[in-house]
Protein backbone atom coordinates (compact mmCIF):
# COMPACT_ATOMS: atom_id res chain seq x y z
CA UNK A 1 0.00 0.00 0.00
CA UNK A 2 1.32 3.57 -0.70
CA UNK A 3 1.08 6.60 1.36
CA UNK A 4 2.13 9.72 0.14
CA UNK A 5 3.77 11.70 2.75
CA UNK A 6 4.31 15.48 2.69
CA UNK A 7 6.32 17.62 4.60
CA UNK A 8 4.90 17.85 8.41
CA UNK A 9 3.97 14.19 8.74
CA UNK A 10 7.07 12.95 9.83
CA UNK A 11 8.23 13.96 13.15
CA UNK A 12 11.81 13.46 15.35
CA UNK A 13 10.59 13.02 19.47
CA UNK A 14 12.72 15.09 21.05
CA UNK A 15 13.93 17.12 18.81
CA UNK A 16 13.55 21.05 18.44
CA UNK A 17 13.47 21.25 14.87
CA UNK A 18 11.85 18.52 13.76
CA UNK A 19 9.47 17.92 16.47
CA UNK A 20 5.18 17.69 15.72
CA UNK A 21 4.07 20.97 15.69
CA UNK A 22 1.21 20.36 17.96
CA UNK A 23 4.12 20.22 20.82
CA UNK A 24 4.28 24.13 20.23
CA UNK A 25 0.83 25.18 21.33
CA UNK A 26 -0.89 24.84 24.14
CA UNK A 27 -3.20 22.18 24.47
CA UNK A 28 -6.91 22.15 23.72
CA UNK A 29 -7.74 21.70 27.43
CA UNK A 30 -5.02 24.19 28.35
CA UNK A 31 -6.11 26.72 26.07
CA UNK A 32 -9.85 26.56 26.94
CA UNK A 33 -9.84 28.47 30.27
CA UNK A 34 -7.37 31.26 29.11
CA UNK A 35 -9.28 31.68 25.60
CA UNK A 36 -11.08 34.50 27.00
CA UNK A 37 -8.91 35.85 28.63
CA UNK A 38 -6.60 36.26 26.03
CA UNK A 39 -9.03 37.53 23.72
CA UNK A 40 -9.47 39.90 25.91
CA UNK A 41 -5.84 41.31 26.05
CA UNK A 42 -5.53 41.59 21.87
CA UNK A 43 -8.87 43.34 21.88
CA UNK A 44 -10.17 40.37 19.74
CA UNK A 45 -13.71 38.60 19.26
CA UNK A 46 -13.75 34.90 21.51
CA UNK A 47 -15.40 33.43 18.18
CA UNK A 48 -13.21 33.90 15.11
CA UNK A 49 -16.62 33.83 12.82
CA UNK A 50 -16.64 37.11 14.47
CA UNK A 51 -13.14 38.01 14.26
CA UNK A 52 -13.17 36.84 10.36
CA UNK A 53 -16.41 39.40 9.97
CA UNK A 54 -14.55 42.19 11.21
CA UNK A 55 -11.36 41.58 9.41
CA UNK A 56 -13.34 40.97 6.25
CA UNK A 57 -15.07 44.24 7.14
CA UNK A 58 -11.66 46.41 7.33
CA UNK A 59 -10.77 45.07 4.31
CA UNK A 60 -13.45 46.34 2.28
CA UNK A 61 -13.08 49.47 3.70
CA UNK A 62 -9.09 49.81 2.73
CA UNK A 63 -9.59 48.19 -0.67
CA UNK A 64 -12.24 50.84 -1.05
CA UNK A 65 -10.34 53.96 0.06
CA UNK A 66 -7.60 52.30 -1.97
CA UNK A 67 -9.33 52.64 -4.99
CA UNK A 68 -10.73 55.65 -4.40
CA UNK A 69 -7.43 57.29 -3.98
CA UNK A 70 -6.26 55.86 -7.30
CA UNK A 71 -9.94 56.76 -9.33
CA UNK A 72 -7.83 60.49 -8.40
CA UNK A 73 -4.79 59.67 -10.78
CA UNK A 74 -2.77 62.25 -9.40
CA UNK A 75 0.71 62.77 -10.89
CA UNK A 76 3.44 62.28 -8.86
CA UNK A 77 1.13 59.90 -6.64
CA UNK A 78 0.44 56.49 -6.50
CA UNK A 79 -1.62 55.87 -9.18
CA UNK A 80 -3.09 53.11 -12.18
CA UNK A 81 -1.84 53.56 -15.64
CA UNK A 82 -4.29 53.03 -18.04
CA UNK A 83 -2.74 49.37 -19.17
CA UNK A 84 -3.97 48.67 -15.17
CA UNK A 85 -0.25 48.78 -14.12
CA UNK A 86 0.19 49.81 -10.72
CA UNK A 87 3.09 52.92 -10.05
CA UNK A 88 4.29 53.77 -6.81
CA UNK A 89 6.81 56.65 -7.30
CA UNK A 90 9.75 56.59 -4.31
CA UNK A 91 9.51 58.92 -2.04
CA UNK A 92 11.19 62.05 -2.04
CA UNK A 93 13.67 63.52 0.39
CA UNK A 94 11.90 64.81 3.84
CA UNK A 95 11.90 67.81 4.52
CA UNK A 96 14.10 69.26 7.21
CA UNK A 97 13.47 72.65 8.91
CA UNK A 98 16.42 74.50 7.82
CA UNK A 99 16.74 75.23 11.53
CA UNK A 100 16.99 71.71 12.41
CA UNK A 101 20.26 71.82 10.87
CA UNK A 102 21.60 75.13 12.66
CA UNK A 103 20.13 73.99 16.25
CA UNK A 104 21.81 70.93 16.01
CA UNK A 105 25.41 72.28 15.68
CA UNK A 106 24.73 75.01 18.43
CA UNK A 107 23.58 72.14 20.49
CA UNK A 108 26.80 70.29 20.10
CA UNK A 109 28.71 73.48 20.56
CA UNK A 110 26.94 73.75 24.25
CA UNK A 111 27.02 70.18 25.19
CA UNK A 112 30.43 68.51 27.34
CA UNK A 113 33.10 67.05 25.59
CA UNK A 114 33.17 63.51 27.20
CA UNK A 115 34.74 59.90 26.87
CA UNK A 116 32.42 56.99 27.16
CA UNK A 117 33.36 55.65 30.58
CA UNK A 118 32.30 59.29 31.50
CA UNK A 119 28.84 58.70 30.17
CA UNK A 120 28.39 55.28 31.40
CA UNK A 121 29.47 56.92 35.34
CA UNK A 122 26.55 59.41 34.82
CA UNK A 123 24.08 57.38 33.27
CA UNK A 124 24.39 54.85 36.29
CA UNK A 125 24.30 57.26 38.79
CA UNK A 126 20.71 58.38 37.66
CA UNK A 127 20.06 54.85 36.60
CA UNK A 128 21.72 52.45 38.60
CA UNK A 129 21.84 50.31 35.88
CA UNK A 130 25.15 48.24 37.25
CA UNK A 131 22.71 47.14 40.16
CA UNK A 132 21.04 44.73 38.01
CA UNK A 133 24.49 42.80 37.11
CA UNK A 134 24.29 40.70 39.49
CA UNK A 135 26.29 37.47 41.20
CA UNK A 136 25.42 34.36 38.98
CA UNK A 137 26.12 32.11 42.53
CA UNK A 138 23.81 34.65 44.52
CA UNK A 139 26.71 36.67 46.02
CA UNK A 140 24.90 39.87 47.45
CA UNK A 141 28.47 41.96 49.10
CA UNK A 142 29.51 44.53 46.26
CA UNK A 143 32.90 45.20 47.03
CA UNK A 144 33.79 49.40 46.30
CA UNK A 145 35.49 48.07 42.92
CA UNK A 146 33.21 46.14 41.80
CA UNK A 147 31.28 49.11 39.82
CA UNK A 148 34.40 50.28 38.57
CA UNK A 149 35.43 46.60 37.10
CA UNK A 150 31.77 46.16 35.27
CA UNK A 151 32.38 49.52 33.64
CA UNK A 152 35.58 48.23 32.09
CA UNK A 153 34.33 45.28 31.16
CA UNK A 154 31.17 46.72 29.28
CA UNK A 155 33.60 49.21 27.32
CA UNK A 156 35.88 46.11 26.65
CA UNK A 157 32.72 44.62 25.47
CA UNK A 158 31.14 47.52 23.24
CA UNK A 159 34.15 48.78 21.98
CA UNK A 160 35.34 45.44 21.14
CA UNK A 161 38.92 45.34 22.32
CA UNK A 162 40.02 42.13 24.21
CA UNK A 163 40.22 42.03 28.15
CA UNK A 164 43.74 41.51 27.95
CA UNK A 165 43.84 45.00 26.08
CA UNK A 166 41.97 46.34 28.37
CA UNK A 167 43.53 45.31 31.45
CA UNK A 168 46.73 46.69 30.23
CA UNK A 169 45.53 50.23 29.79
CA UNK A 170 43.28 50.74 32.74
CA UNK A 171 45.72 48.89 35.34
CA UNK A 172 43.50 46.29 36.30
CA UNK A 173 44.64 42.82 36.05
CA UNK A 174 42.89 40.32 33.69
CA UNK A 175 41.95 37.88 35.85
CA UNK A 176 40.18 40.55 38.10
CA UNK A 177 38.28 41.57 34.54
CA UNK A 178 37.30 37.78 33.41
CA UNK A 179 36.33 37.16 36.81
CA UNK A 180 33.73 39.82 36.70
CA UNK A 181 32.85 39.03 33.30
CA UNK A 182 32.16 35.78 34.21
CA UNK A 183 30.25 35.99 36.99
CA UNK A 184 28.30 39.03 36.82
CA UNK A 185 27.58 39.28 32.62
CA UNK A 186 24.42 37.40 31.40
CA UNK A 187 22.36 37.80 29.18
CA UNK A 188 19.19 37.90 31.74
CA UNK A 189 21.52 40.44 33.90
CA UNK A 190 22.32 42.24 30.70
CA UNK A 191 19.02 42.84 29.20
CA UNK A 192 17.99 43.92 33.12
CA UNK A 193 20.32 46.51 32.86
CA UNK A 194 19.51 47.70 29.58
CA UNK A 195 15.76 47.95 30.43
CA UNK A 196 16.76 50.54 33.19
CA UNK A 197 18.35 52.96 30.86
CA UNK A 198 15.46 52.33 28.18
CA UNK A 199 12.93 52.76 30.94
CA UNK A 200 14.82 56.10 32.36
CA UNK A 201 15.19 57.30 28.65
CA UNK A 202 11.47 56.65 28.30
CA UNK A 203 10.28 58.89 30.91
CA UNK A 204 12.54 62.14 30.22
CA UNK A 205 10.77 65.46 29.16
CA UNK A 206 12.92 65.86 25.66
CA UNK A 207 12.04 62.14 24.65
CA UNK A 208 8.40 62.61 23.79
CA UNK A 209 9.81 65.06 20.85
CA UNK A 210 10.80 61.91 19.28
CA UNK A 211 7.90 59.32 19.63
CA UNK A 212 5.34 57.66 22.05
CA UNK A 213 7.24 55.09 21.87
CA UNK A 214 4.42 52.71 20.25
CA UNK A 215 6.53 52.38 17.50
CA UNK A 216 9.85 50.17 16.71
CA UNK A 217 11.31 48.25 13.90
CA UNK A 218 14.40 45.44 13.10
CA UNK A 219 16.96 45.05 10.71
CA UNK A 220 19.49 42.80 10.85
CA UNK A 221 23.38 44.18 11.34
CA UNK A 222 26.07 42.03 10.09
CA UNK A 223 29.60 42.09 12.16
CA UNK A 224 32.39 39.67 10.52
CA UNK A 225 34.32 36.76 12.64
CA UNK A 226 37.77 36.66 12.99
CA UNK A 227 38.44 32.83 13.49
CA UNK A 228 36.23 29.46 13.98
CA UNK A 229 33.33 30.02 14.82
CA UNK A 230 30.21 28.04 15.34
CA UNK A 231 28.06 30.05 14.99
CA UNK A 232 29.56 32.61 11.95
CA UNK A 233 28.77 31.63 7.90
CA UNK A 234 29.93 32.88 5.01
CA UNK A 235 27.94 35.62 2.70
CA UNK A 236 29.85 37.06 0.54
CA UNK A 237 26.85 40.26 0.13
CA UNK A 238 28.51 41.33 3.65
CA UNK A 239 31.77 39.53 4.02
CA UNK A 240 34.06 39.27 1.11
CA UNK A 241 36.85 37.13 2.72
CA UNK A 242 35.31 35.40 5.03
CA UNK A 243 32.49 34.55 7.85
CA UNK A 244 30.35 36.66 9.85
CA UNK A 245 27.51 36.81 12.40
CA UNK A 246 24.11 38.81 12.42
CA UNK A 247 22.64 40.46 15.19
CA UNK A 248 18.70 42.03 15.53
CA UNK A 249 17.71 44.55 17.64
CA UNK A 250 14.52 46.11 17.91
CA UNK A 251 14.55 49.92 18.20
CA UNK A 252 11.80 51.95 19.24
CA UNK A 253 11.03 55.15 17.68
CA UNK A 254 12.69 57.15 20.63
CA UNK A 255 15.89 55.63 19.39
CA UNK A 256 16.45 53.15 22.12
CA UNK A 257 16.94 49.77 21.17
CA UNK A 258 15.15 47.40 23.62
CA UNK A 259 16.43 43.80 22.70
CA UNK A 260 19.26 41.93 21.47
CA UNK A 261 19.41 38.31 19.79
CA UNK A 262 22.60 36.94 17.65
CA UNK A 263 21.65 34.82 14.45
CA UNK A 264 23.39 32.66 11.79
CA UNK A 265 23.84 35.40 9.16
CA UNK A 266 22.10 32.77 6.84
CA UNK A 267 18.83 32.20 9.21
CA UNK A 268 15.78 34.13 7.94
CA UNK A 269 15.44 37.11 10.34
CA UNK A 270 11.34 36.83 9.84
CA UNK A 271 11.36 34.21 12.92
CA UNK A 272 12.78 36.27 15.10
CA UNK A 273 10.47 39.49 14.58
CA UNK A 274 7.75 39.07 16.62
CA UNK A 275 9.58 37.50 19.26
CA UNK A 276 12.06 40.42 19.80
CA UNK A 277 8.28 42.69 20.21
CA UNK A 278 6.71 40.25 23.07
CA UNK A 279 10.10 39.92 24.83
CA UNK A 280 10.20 43.70 25.19
CA UNK A 281 10.66 43.76 29.05
CA UNK A 282 11.08 47.81 29.07
CA UNK A 283 8.00 49.67 29.75
CA UNK A 284 7.88 50.54 26.17
CA UNK A 285 4.29 50.73 25.24
CA UNK A 286 5.14 49.18 21.76
CA UNK A 287 2.41 47.62 19.22
CA UNK A 288 3.52 48.95 15.87
CA UNK A 289 6.52 47.23 14.05
CA UNK A 290 8.45 48.16 11.10
CA UNK A 291 10.69 45.99 9.19
CA UNK A 292 12.08 45.46 5.97
CA UNK A 293 11.13 42.99 3.40
CA UNK A 294 12.49 40.48 5.22
CA UNK A 295 10.21 40.77 8.09
CA UNK A 296 7.02 40.69 5.23
CA UNK A 297 5.72 36.68 5.83
CA UNK A 298 2.29 35.95 5.72
CA UNK A 299 2.54 33.88 8.90
CA UNK A 300 4.18 37.37 10.66
CA UNK A 301 1.29 38.93 9.42
CA UNK A 302 -1.30 36.65 10.81
CA UNK A 303 0.64 36.41 14.48
CA UNK A 304 1.31 40.17 14.55
CA UNK A 305 -2.77 40.69 14.51
CA UNK A 306 -3.48 37.66 16.29
CA UNK A 307 -1.51 39.29 19.44
CA UNK A 308 -3.12 42.39 19.23
CA UNK A 309 -0.12 44.35 17.23
CA UNK A 310 0.30 45.77 13.63
CA UNK A 311 2.87 44.40 10.95
CA UNK A 312 4.06 47.76 8.98
CA UNK A 313 7.09 46.61 6.59
CA UNK A 314 8.19 48.79 4.03
CA UNK A 315 8.13 45.93 1.02
CA UNK A 316 10.34 45.69 -1.90
CA UNK A 317 7.69 45.65 -5.23
CA UNK A 318 4.99 45.94 -3.32
CA UNK A 319 3.06 46.78 -6.37
CA UNK A 320 3.97 43.29 -7.45
CA UNK A 321 2.41 41.30 -4.55
CA UNK A 322 -0.96 39.55 -5.14
CA UNK A 323 -4.01 41.49 -3.14
CA UNK A 324 -6.78 39.58 -2.19
CA UNK A 325 -10.57 39.95 -1.49
CA UNK A 326 -13.02 38.11 0.26
CA UNK A 327 -16.69 37.11 -1.14
CA UNK A 328 -17.98 37.58 -4.50
CA UNK A 329 -15.91 39.62 -7.33
CA UNK A 330 -16.74 42.78 -7.51
CA UNK A 331 -17.11 45.34 -11.04
CA UNK A 332 -15.32 48.60 -10.45
CA UNK A 333 -14.62 51.58 -12.49
CA UNK A 334 -11.03 51.19 -11.95
CA UNK A 335 -10.41 47.99 -9.94
CA UNK A 336 -7.29 47.32 -7.98
CA UNK A 337 -5.47 43.75 -8.90
CA UNK A 338 -6.67 41.47 -6.64
CA UNK A 339 -7.56 38.29 -6.17
CA UNK A 340 -10.08 36.06 -4.26
CA UNK A 341 -9.17 34.56 -1.43
CA UNK A 342 -8.08 30.91 -2.27
CA UNK A 343 -9.75 29.55 1.24
CA UNK A 344 -11.49 30.87 4.35
CA UNK A 345 -8.67 30.48 7.30
CA UNK A 346 -12.08 29.30 8.84
CA UNK A 347 -13.26 26.40 7.10
CA UNK A 348 -9.61 24.77 7.83
CA UNK A 349 -10.79 21.19 10.00
CA UNK A 350 -10.37 21.27 13.87
CA UNK A 351 -12.14 20.65 16.54
CA UNK A 352 -12.38 24.73 17.08
CA UNK A 353 -11.89 27.49 14.64
CA UNK A 354 -10.32 29.70 17.89
CA UNK A 355 -7.12 27.11 17.40
CA UNK A 356 -6.11 29.72 14.84
CA UNK A 357 -5.11 31.75 18.11
CA UNK A 358 -3.21 29.13 19.92
CA UNK A 359 0.40 29.59 18.79
CA UNK A 360 0.15 33.48 19.00
CA UNK A 361 -1.21 32.67 22.61
CA UNK A 362 1.70 30.43 23.41
CA UNK A 363 4.39 32.90 22.25
CA UNK A 364 2.95 35.84 24.07
CA UNK A 365 2.51 34.03 27.34
CA UNK A 366 6.39 32.69 26.65
CA UNK A 367 7.20 36.08 26.57
CA UNK A 368 6.94 37.28 30.39
CA UNK A 369 9.36 33.62 30.85
CA UNK A 370 13.45 33.43 30.45
CA UNK A 371 14.00 32.59 27.16
CA UNK A 372 16.47 29.98 24.85
CA UNK A 373 18.56 32.40 23.04
CA UNK A 374 20.76 29.83 20.83
CA UNK A 375 20.71 29.96 17.30
CA UNK A 376 19.06 27.31 16.09
CA UNK A 377 15.70 28.22 17.94
CA UNK A 378 13.03 27.67 16.06
CA UNK A 379 10.06 28.55 18.29
CA UNK A 380 7.35 29.40 15.31
CA UNK A 381 9.25 28.40 12.32
CA UNK A 382 6.64 25.21 11.64
CA UNK A 383 3.91 28.07 10.95
CA UNK A 384 6.45 29.11 7.88
CA UNK A 385 7.55 25.60 7.32
CA UNK A 386 5.69 23.10 7.93
CA UNK A 387 2.41 21.78 5.48
CA UNK A 388 -0.03 21.03 7.92
CA UNK A 389 -3.74 22.39 8.53
CA UNK A 390 -2.92 25.31 10.92
CA UNK A 391 -0.53 26.32 8.73
CA UNK A 392 -2.60 26.89 5.66
CA UNK A 393 -5.44 28.74 7.53
CA UNK A 394 -2.55 31.31 9.10
CA UNK A 395 -1.16 31.91 5.45
CA UNK A 396 -4.33 32.37 4.53
CA UNK A 397 -5.33 34.92 7.61
CA UNK A 398 -1.87 36.43 6.53
CA UNK A 399 -2.73 37.16 2.86
CA UNK A 400 -6.16 38.96 3.94
CA UNK A 401 -4.22 41.04 7.13
CA UNK A 402 -1.28 41.77 4.18
CA UNK A 403 -3.87 43.21 1.88
CA UNK A 404 -5.17 45.66 4.30
CA UNK A 405 -1.86 46.74 5.22
CA UNK A 406 -0.95 47.31 1.59
CA UNK A 407 -4.30 49.12 0.72
CA UNK A 408 -3.37 51.73 3.73
CA UNK A 409 0.59 51.96 2.95
CA UNK A 410 -0.48 52.47 -0.60
CA UNK A 411 -3.45 55.40 -0.11
CA UNK A 412 -1.63 57.16 2.54
CA UNK A 413 1.74 59.12 2.05
CA UNK A 414 2.22 60.36 5.06
CA UNK A 415 1.89 56.48 6.58
CA UNK A 416 4.62 55.53 4.30
CA UNK A 417 6.82 58.64 5.53
CA UNK A 418 6.15 57.31 8.72
CA UNK A 419 7.58 53.72 8.55
CA UNK A 420 10.81 55.16 6.45
CA UNK A 421 11.47 57.67 8.87
CA UNK A 422 11.15 54.83 11.50
CA UNK A 423 13.97 52.51 9.58
CA UNK A 424 16.12 55.34 9.31
CA UNK A 425 16.01 55.49 12.92
CA UNK A 426 17.31 51.99 13.10
CA UNK A 427 19.58 52.59 10.30
CA UNK A 428 21.51 55.38 12.53
CA UNK A 429 21.78 53.26 15.39
CA UNK A 430 23.42 50.52 13.25
CA UNK A 431 25.81 53.49 12.18
CA UNK A 432 26.16 54.15 16.14
CA UNK A 433 27.06 50.49 16.72
CA UNK A 434 29.77 49.93 14.21
CA UNK A 435 31.42 53.16 15.43
CA UNK A 436 31.70 51.92 18.79
CA UNK A 437 32.67 48.51 18.07
CA UNK A 438 35.88 50.00 16.12
CA UNK A 439 38.70 47.87 17.54
CA UNK A 440 39.77 44.67 15.91
CA UNK A 441 38.29 46.04 12.45
CA UNK A 442 34.97 45.42 13.98
CA UNK A 443 35.48 41.57 13.60
CA UNK A 444 34.07 39.68 16.60
CA UNK A 445 36.53 37.38 18.10
CA UNK A 446 33.97 35.93 20.33
CA UNK A 447 33.40 32.12 19.36
CA UNK A 448 30.36 30.78 21.15
CA UNK A 449 26.61 32.05 20.75
CA UNK A 450 26.82 32.97 24.55
CA UNK A 451 29.76 34.79 24.57
CA UNK A 452 28.76 36.32 21.61
CA UNK A 453 25.02 37.38 22.93
CA UNK A 454 26.43 38.95 25.70
CA UNK A 455 28.88 41.37 23.75
CA UNK A 456 26.50 42.23 21.82
CA UNK A 457 24.26 43.01 24.66
CA UNK A 458 27.24 45.43 26.02
CA UNK A 459 27.57 46.86 22.78
CA UNK A 460 23.47 47.69 22.97
CA UNK A 461 24.01 48.68 26.90
CA UNK A 462 26.43 51.21 26.09
CA UNK A 463 24.29 52.29 22.71
CA UNK A 464 21.41 53.39 24.97
CA UNK A 465 23.31 54.73 27.49
CA UNK A 466 25.20 57.40 24.55
CA UNK A 467 21.18 58.11 23.75
CA UNK A 468 20.34 59.05 27.44
CA UNK A 469 23.32 60.91 27.89
CA UNK A 470 22.62 62.76 24.72
CA UNK A 471 18.52 63.33 24.58
CA UNK A 472 18.87 64.53 28.39
CA UNK A 473 21.76 67.24 27.68
CA UNK A 474 20.06 68.21 24.35
CA UNK A 475 16.93 68.94 26.75
CA UNK A 476 19.43 70.89 29.02
CA UNK A 477 20.90 73.04 26.42
CA UNK A 478 17.30 73.91 24.75
CA UNK A 479 16.11 74.65 28.57
CA UNK A 480 19.43 77.00 28.45
CA UNK A 481 18.30 78.60 24.96
CA UNK A 482 14.33 79.03 26.06
CA UNK A 483 15.58 80.89 29.26
CA UNK A 484 17.34 83.49 27.27
CA UNK A 485 14.09 84.20 25.26
CA UNK A 486 15.06 81.61 22.03
CA UNK A 487 11.59 79.97 21.05
CA UNK A 488 12.56 76.27 20.34
CA UNK A 489 9.52 74.55 18.28
CA UNK A 490 9.53 70.80 19.46
CA UNK A 491 8.79 69.98 15.79
CA UNK A 492 12.27 71.00 15.32
CA UNK A 493 13.14 68.59 18.38
CA UNK A 494 12.15 65.90 16.60
CA UNK A 495 14.95 66.36 14.00
CA UNK A 496 17.61 66.45 16.66
CA UNK A 497 18.40 62.69 17.09
CA UNK A 498 20.66 61.51 20.03
CA UNK A 499 22.60 58.78 17.81
CA UNK A 500 24.51 62.19 16.90
CA UNK A 501 27.82 61.43 18.60
CA UNK A 502 30.32 64.29 18.41
CA UNK A 503 30.30 65.17 22.16
CA UNK A 504 31.18 61.07 23.45
CA UNK A 505 34.68 59.80 21.93
CA UNK A 506 35.34 56.01 22.25
CA UNK A 507 39.37 56.13 21.51
CA UNK A 508 42.25 56.55 23.22
CA UNK A 509 42.85 55.20 27.15
CA UNK A 510 39.63 54.40 28.60
CA UNK A 511 39.81 54.92 32.51
CA UNK A 512 36.78 54.94 35.33
CA UNK A 513 37.03 56.92 38.01
CA UNK A 514 33.60 56.87 39.35
CA UNK A 515 33.76 59.47 42.63
CA UNK A 516 36.54 62.21 40.51
CA UNK A 517 33.35 61.96 37.31
CA UNK A 518 30.66 62.47 40.24
CA UNK A 519 32.18 65.52 41.74
CA UNK A 520 32.28 67.24 38.38
CA UNK A 521 28.50 67.54 38.57
CA UNK A 522 26.36 70.00 39.89
CA UNK A 523 23.60 69.62 42.61
CA UNK A 524 21.43 68.40 39.75
CA UNK A 525 23.64 66.05 39.18
CA UNK A 526 24.65 67.22 35.55
CA UNK A 527 28.21 68.74 33.92
CA UNK A 528 27.89 72.17 32.91
CA UNK A 529 26.98 73.21 29.51
CA UNK A 530 29.66 74.76 27.76
CA UNK A 531 30.10 78.09 26.31
CA UNK A 532 27.38 78.70 23.44
CA UNK A 533 29.78 79.01 20.00
CA UNK A 534 27.45 81.49 18.35
CA UNK A 535 29.04 83.66 21.41
CA UNK A 536 26.55 83.57 24.11
CA UNK A 537 27.28 84.18 27.57
CA UNK A 538 28.67 81.01 29.34
CA UNK A 539 25.53 78.55 30.64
Amino acid sequence: MLVGLRSGDIFAPGSRRYADPASFLLTPEAWAPQKVEFCHLVGKPVEATAALAAAEDELHTALVDLETHLAKGNPGEVRLTDDGELIIPPLTAEDVPAEADALRAELAGMLPRVPIASVLVEVDARTRFTDHLVHAGGKVARPAELKRNLMYVIIAEATNMCLSATAESCGVPYDVLAWTAEWYFRPETLEAANAAVVNYHHRLPPTRAFGSGTLSSSDGQRFPVKGKSITARHLSRYFARGQGVSTCTPVSDQHSTFDTRVIVATAPESHYVLDGLLGNETDLPTFEHATDTHGATLANFALFDLVGKQLSPRIRDLGKITLYRTGAPRRLPRPVPAHRAAADPAAEPGPDHGHVGRPAARRRQRAGRPRHRGPGRREAVFLQRQQNALTSAIKEYGALRRTVYAARYLADETYRRRIARQLNKGENLHALRRSLAYASEGALRRRHHEQQTEQMWCLTLATNAIVCWSTEYHGLGVAALRRTGRQVDDEVLAHIWPTHHENVHFYGTHSVDIDGELAQLDTDGYRPLRMAETGGAGI
